[in-house]
């Protein structure tokens, strides 16, 4: 059937690169190239309204907006999605992929291809999408404009002409991206006249509109007013507004075939709306959802606690709230002995923990206590059950287990050749295996590891980037579960364990990170008038000790002159005090403590 006026005119696109390759300041020179915002409007990385995103100068969520262009008499409407470059948003990228035709793949011409830049470039490949190499940052001094030409096109398979060499900042070279997108990505596919079929790629929640859903209409059209039923839940619902995506949404009246927009229906639980599923009309449905989207798998796992215990339904319906703008994040009610109860919480890296629990205080007022994150076990029982353990603390009695399996990933780090030793050394202590290794160029190496996820939870970002001086990248994708030697390290104060601060270790390790634990915890706990130990076990046997001195009060003070056993006596007396006070006394252990636990020096 060919497609309609509306529909040829019509391009889909997101830009994907590396971390800070520079997609969000090539997003901004098209929207002031296609006069979408004035300039009154105008600022830097306008797309980043999160103040976090500003801050860090990194993008968190995908944004979606629309932008008109008008060539040779024709007027074309670009639906452009900027994604994340952080390894621990790459869900988010395969959401915009799954809704685009095309792409733009920045690389920046100072640091050549990194290994996000490679790991999004599968993935829209995989999805068929049209791919616009573009080289950024050529203004730079340090631009390497023709050896990053040559990267680019070993990777594509084009020629090197094909490369689009702008400067997002000032501007340089981005007008003939604009008609690169409309030449060479292709319209949207679909039948107008077919069933409704819309992908939702992303949604919001709105406190006086309820939840408001980005999605992507695959056939037919969505009208204000019309009857729609969500493929996933079953539930029916009728458009109260549909629109498209500007800076602000804007109400149109339809969302066309192939188009991007927005539909509200009055939803006001987080719950009924999934993020992948698929919009219908209910008196003529499509026969099938929309394929191709996958269901997000949390890799590392950490206890959420209201700091207040009567805060824990707030804490709730916030969480309720926030997975709807992050679909990546999911939770499930778990109680633990010294915090009470709370959220067992999944994440996709210790960014996203950092990113998640910073957005709960700015957006929702919400203070949480976070526990030591950890990755899921199978734990294979003598009865021959298999259990998935995400906490230490649902482990079964050591008599019970047979054997336990970790999660293993194979990690692909990118950095220049000088820095091989010190990299390859850092994977070997964290129990890594080398499976492979490429010169992309003389001085720039690819190293391909197998290495247990649990090895790379806690700071082996940071230390990978300090020992590269920066210039590593480095990327992951789980790959099986390998028997492991895990022994549960539990923290005692004050003879009792603290749960929230237990974690499953390899056995080689324990010792070390239980003596630094305990160290640790000794700079953090305040003194009490009692002497607290802390100590690091495995089982019953204590592996390292720490003691945190009480605080004393002078009581001979008063003393001047007289016999010595007056003194004596007064010591005695507060030597009793103290003792008693020690098995009543409970220690209070500060939040920074067990943040503090990620951040050891290794």
């Amino acid at each position: 059937m060919p497609l309609n006026m509306e529909m040829k005119n019509i391009r889909n696109f997101c830009i994907i690169a590396h971390i800070d390759h520079g997609k969000s300041t090539l997003a901004d020179r098209l929207l002031e190239l296609t006069r979408t915002l004035s300039e009154r409007d105008m600022e830097n990385q306008v797309l980043d309204d999160m103040d976090l995103e500003k801050e860090k100068g990194i993008t968190i969520k995908s944004h979606a907006i629309q932008m008109l262009y008008s060539r040779g008499g024709e007027n074309y409407r670009l639906n452009l999605i900027d994604t994340p470059g952080h390894v621990d948003f790459s869900y988010e990228v395969s959401r915009s992929i799954a809704s685009c035709e095309g792409a733009l793949l920045v690389v920046d011409a100072t640091q050549g291809v990194q290994a996000q830049t490679i790991s999004n470039l599968y993935m829209a490949i995989d999805h068929g999408l049209e791919i616009i190499p573009v080289l950024n940052k050529i203004d730079m001094d340090s631009a390497q404009v023709d050896v990053v030409t040559d990267e680019v096109c070993d990777l594509l398979g084009c020629k090197p002409e094909e490369v689009f060499k702008v400067s997002a900042r000032t501007g340089e070279g981005v007008a003939p991206i604009l008609d690169a997108i409309v030449d060479r990505i292709p319209a949207p596919e679909g039948d107008p006249q077919a069933p409704l079929q819309a992908l939702i790629f992303d949604s919001v929640f709105n406190s006086f509109r309820g939840v408001i859903a980005y999605c992507k209409v695959r056939n037919g059209s969505i009208h204000k007013g019309d009857k729609v039923k969500f493929f996933a839940t079953g539930r029916e619902y009728e458009v109260e507004e549909v629109g498209v995506l500007k800076m602000k949404l804007v109400p149109s009246g339809e969302i066309g075939c192939g188009d991007v927009g927005y539909v509200i229906t009055g939803i006001k639980s987080a719950a009924e709306v999934k993020v992948g599923d698929t919009i219908t009309h209910v008196a003529a449905p499509c026969s099938e959802a929309i394929a191709g989207f996958e269901e997000v798998k949390p890799m590392v796992f950490a206890g959420m606690y209201p700091v207040q215990a009567d805060k824990f339904e707030e804490l709730r319906s916030v969480l309720e709230k926030f997975q709807l703008n992050d679909a990546s994040f999911v939770y499930e009610p778990e109680s633990s002995l010294a915090l009470g109860s709370g959220f067992r919480c999944g994440f996709l890296g210790l960014l996203h923990l950092e990113i998640v629990q910073e957005r709960l205080f700015r957006e929702f007022d919400m203070d949480v206590i976070t526990t030591v994150p950890n990755v899921s076990y199978k734990v294979y029982t003598t009865q021959g059950e298999v259990i998935d353990v995400h906490n230490p603390s649902g482990l079964p009695a050591p008599t019970l287990i047979d054997h336990i399996e970790e999660p293993y990933i194979r990690a692909q780090i990118i950095s220049k050749s000088e820095f091989f030793g010190p990299i390859m050394k850092l994977c070997l202590d964290r129990r890594g295996t080398l499976k492979g290794q490429h010169y992309i160029t003389a001085d720039r190496v690819e190293l391909n590891y197998d290495m247990p996820l649990s090895e790379i939870v806690f700071d082996f970002y940071d230390r990978l980037k300090t020992i590269s001086k920066g210039y590593a990248s480095f990327d992951y994708h789980i790959t099986d579960y390998r028997p492991a030697k895990l022994v549960k390290l539990d923290i005692l104060l004050n003879g009792e364990p603290a749960d929230a601060l237990s974690t499953l270790i390899h056995e080689d390790n324990a010792y070390d990170l239980g003596r630094k634990m305990c160290v640790k915890l000794k700079e953090l706990i305040p003194r009490q008038q009692f002497d607290i130990p802390i100590q690091a076990a495995i089982g019953a046997k204590i592996i390292a000790r720490e003691t945190v001195k009480q605080v004393r009060k002078d009581v001979t003070a008063k003393c001047y002159g007289g016999d010595v056993t007056r003194k004596r006596k007064l010591l005695e007396k507060q030597k009793e005090g103290k003792k008693r006070m020690r098995q009543i006394g409970t220690v209070q252990v500060p939040q920074s403590a067990f943040m503090a636990v990620l951040k050891l020096d290794s």
